[in-house]
C-alpha cells in the first residue's frame, strides 16, 4: 500500500485480490463512501489500476448499509459501481475498528467519505485526525451542499440538488413546471469532480511531500455545470428559462419531428441556417424576415422551427441525417438506451466492458470514456466484490493472526 511502483502489486496480491495494473497502480485509497458519489470517484480510479478498498458496515452490526445501487435491490447498478474494487468489513465507531482504519491509513494514499459533515468529527475519523496519522495522506470529502454553511447537515440528494443548483428550472418544455434530468447528475458529477481533485492534489503532494483535504459537494457540483446558463445570470443579468428540446440562444437547434421519427438538429449561425435550408429544399427560408440571424430566429422561434420541421416531415430520419451530414450540417438520430448499444459508432469505441460474472454470467459494464495511449485497460474487469470478501487478506496483510480476526468477527468488528 506504500506510495511506489513495487509495493502497490505486492499489497494486491497479499489482499488476494491479484496483482494491480494500470496507469494508477501505484496508488491506494480507502473508500468509504456511500450512494453514488464517492463510489462513482472510486470507480474511475479502479478501472484505472488503483487500489480501492471498500469499507462496509459488517454483517449483524446495527446501521449496515442501505444504499442506492446496492447488492439486493439494484444488482446492475451495484455491478456497474463497485467493479474491481476490494471489500473490507469494519466497524468504524468502535476503537478496535478504528485501530485497524489507522493502519490502513498508514499505507494509503487516499480517503474518501461522503458522511454529513458533523459525522466524520464525532468518529474521530476526520481529516486532522487521519492526517495526523498519514501527513501524506490525501482526504476527500463529498456532501450534499459544503463543509459549513446554513444547509451543510442537509441530507444530499441528487434530486434536492438539482433543483436547488437550478438545472430545474432550465430543464422541461416552458410553462410546464421543473424537470429532473433524466440521470442523476449531480450525484456524478460531483463524484468526478472529486476524482478531478483527488488527482490534483496526488500531483500536488509530488512537490509538496504533504496530503491536504479535497472539498467538493453535490451543490457545487450543479451549479458548476450550469455553465454557460450560469454565466447569463452573472454577467448579463439575465435569468434563463425552459425552452425544453430547443437551444436557448440559437434556432434552430433541438429536436425536430420525421416522417418515421425524431433528428436532433445543431444548426448555429448563418452558415449552418443557409447550408440547412438549401439540403431541406427550402432555400427560400433564408431570406425571409425574422430568419436572418440567430437573435431573430430566436425571436421567431415558433415559425423557423415551424417550416423546419413541415420540411422535414416529408423524410425518414435515416434519409435526412445522410442528406444533411452531406451538407456539412450537424445532426444525428436519438436513440433509446437499447438502440445506443447497437449504434455502429458506439460499438467501435467499444465504451460496453465485456465480462463474465461468475452468477450473472456473460454481461457488459459501462466503461470510462477516456483513453489513454500507453494504458490498455484491464480485460475483462473484476465483479464487484462480495460483502467483506477481501476482509481476511487485508487484515493478514496488516499483520492480524487468524486467531484475532476471529474474534474480531465475533465482536462484530470487521
Amino acid at each position: 500500500m506504500q506510495d511506489d511502483n513495487s509495493a502497490a502489486g505486492e499489497a494486491g496480491q497479499a489482499g488476494q485480490a491479484g496483482p494491480r495494473r494500470g496507469a494508477l497502480s501505484r496508488f491506494t485509497i480507502i473508500d468509504a463512501s456511500r450512494v453514488r458519489a464517492g463510489p462513482t470517484a472510486m470507480r474511475l480510479f479502479a478501472d484505472m489500476g488503483a487500489r480501492v478498498i471498500k469499507l462496509e458496515i459488517p454483517p449483524g452490526a446495527p446501521g449496515g448499509d442501505d444504499m442506492i445501487g446496492g447488492r439486493d435491490h439494484n444488482r446492475a447498478d451495484y455491478e456497474n459501481l463497485h467493479r474491481n474494487k476490494e471489500s473490507l468489513t469494519l466497524n468504524m465507531k468502535t476503537a478496535a475498528g478504528r485501530e485497524i482504519l489507522h493502519e490502513l491509513v498508514k499505507r494509503a494514499d487516499v480517503f474518501i467519505e461522503n458522511f454529513r459533515p458533523d459525522v466524520k468529527d464525532r468518529l474521530g475519523i476526520g481529516p486532522d485526525a487521519l492526517r495526523a496519522v498519514n501527513p501524506r495522506l490525501v482526504y476527500a470529502s463529498i456532501s450534499g451542499f459544503g463543509q459549513d454553511g446554513p444547509c451543510a447537515r442537509w441530507p444530499g440528494f441528487d434530486s434536492i440538488a438539482q433543483g436547488m443548483g437550478g438545472l430545474m428550472s432550465v430543464t422541461g418544455k416552458p410553462g410546464e413546471g421543473p424537470m429532473r434530468v433524466g440521470i442523476p447528475l449531480a450525484d456524478l458529477c460531483a463524484g468526478h469532480f472529486c476524482a478531478m481533485g483527488i488527482l490534483t492534489a496526488l500531483l500536488e503532494r509530488e512537490a509538496s511531500g504533504e496530503g491536504q483535504w479535497v472539498q467538493t459537494s453535490l451543490l457545487e457540483a450543479q451549479v458548476a455545470m450550469l455553465d454557460f446558463q450560469a454565466a447569463q445570470w452573472l454577467v448579463d443579468g439575465n435569468v434563463p428559462e425552459q425552452t425544453g428540446n430547443e437551444h436557448p440562444l440559437t434556432v434552430p437547434t433541438g429536436v425536430f419531428a420525421t416522417s418515421d421519427g425524431y433528428l436532433n438538429i445543431a444548426a448555429i449561425g448563418q452558415t449552418m441556417w443557409r447550408r440547412l435550408c438549401e439540403a431541406l429544399g427550402v432555400p427560400q427560408l433564408v431570406a425571409e424576415p425574422g430568419m436572418g440571424s440567430d437573435p431573430e430566429r430566436v425571436k421567431n422561434r415558433e415559425r423557423v422551427n415551424a417550416a423546419v420541421e413541415a420540411a422535414l416531415r416529408q423524410r425518414t430520419t435515416a434519409e435526412w441525417t445522410e442528406r444533411l451530414l452531406a451538407a456539412g450540417v450537424p445532426c444525428g438520430p436519438i436513440h433509446r438506451v437499447d438502440q445506443v448499444f447497437a449504434d455502429p459508432q458506439v460499438r467501435h469505441l467499444g465504451i460496453a466492458w465485456p465480462m463474465m460474472h461468475p452468477e450473472l454470467g456473460d454481461i457488459s459494464l459501462v466503461g470510462q470514456p477516456m483513453r489513454l495511449s500507453r494504458y490498455q485497460r484491464e480485460a475483462p474487469p473484476r465483479p464487484a466484490p462480495r460483502q467483506g470478501e477481501h476482509t481476511d487478506g487485508i487484515l493478514t496483510e496488516l499483520g492480524y493472526s487468524a486467531e484475532r480476526i476471529a474474534e474480531l468477527r465475533a465482536g462484530f468488528i470487521v
